[in-house]
């Protein structure tokens, strides 16, 4: 899907969002969380390149070697180009696996539930920072895990403060990203989340490939409906205003 017909405005357009939206609201720098994923990849370029204050967190958390040297190697490009990036490392691993031990083990082994938590001591450890400097959390999501399948954590890298490139499909993030000039090993890599312990894909999670789920998405046609109307029922609770009971 690419309903973009041209990037450079794009670019421009973007950049004047984050710019209007830094200024009005008196921000002092934003945050984001780099992954080594495409979408963190790109959404910490456009921070970048607004030649305002950003920050750059690299978060590892019992993470695939490959996935640390990719945000690793990201997060070094962007502090080396650009003289307002700052590059943040916090290692959560210790963090993590202490909080664990502390729970009883019926409450340790649910996967998901383990994930879950992963992503929101990370979400924990970007507020600290945007909350130190007088920041905001910059959102990673895309359109369709924002707004499709509800593919993320609630109150965990669903819980930022503005988002880029929500309205934006994958297919669109990648392209974007070559305009960018993001290493092409990211814009080559298979989408992980990297919160398990092997090594699933994002695609292989959500039964589809990101194009299926796009056209279903855009058109409700394709082999993406069913499984597209299944993950939006059972994610509603995430992509939904909290239910309030009224008097």
């Amino acid at each position: 899907m690419n309903r973009i017909k041209d990037y450079q405005q794009l670019k421009f357009d973007i950049d004047r969002w984050l710019k209007d939206y830094y200024y009005f609201h008196g921000i002092k720098a934003f945050v984001v969380g780099v992954s080594g994923g495409i979408d963190s990849a790109v959404v910490s370029t456009l921070c970048a390149k607004t030649d305002l204050p950003t920050y750059i967190l690299t978060m590892p958390l019992h993470s695939k070697r490959e996935n640390t040297e990719l945000s690793n190697a990201h997060a070094k490009s962007l502090v080396y180009k650009y003289p307002n990036v700052f590059n943040v490392n916090v290692d959560l691993t210790r963090t993590y696996d202490s909080f664990m031990s502390w729970m009883d083990d019926e409450f340790t082994s649910n996967e998901l539930a383990n994930a879950n938590t992963k992503s929101r001591l990370r979400m924990v450890a970007l507020y600290q920072v945007a909350g130190s400097v007088g920041g905001i959390v910059v959102g990673t999501g895309n359109k369709v895990e924002d707004y499709g399948v509800g593919f993320y954590t609630k109150y965990g890298d669903g819980g930022v403060d503005i988002a880029p490139i929500a309205d934006l499909y994958k297919t669109e993030v990648w392209e974007l990203g070559k305009h960018l000039g993001v290493d092409s090993r990211i814009i080559e890599a298979k989408p992980t989340d990297g919160l398990w312990d092997d090594k699933r894909t994002d695609e292989d999670q959500l039964g589809a490939t990101y194009a299926d789920l796009e056209e279903a998405m855009e058109y409700g046609t394709g082999n993406a409906v069913k499984i597209l109307e299944v993950f939006n029922r059972i994610n509603s609770h995430k992509m939904n205003p909290i239910p309030t009971f009224k008097l």
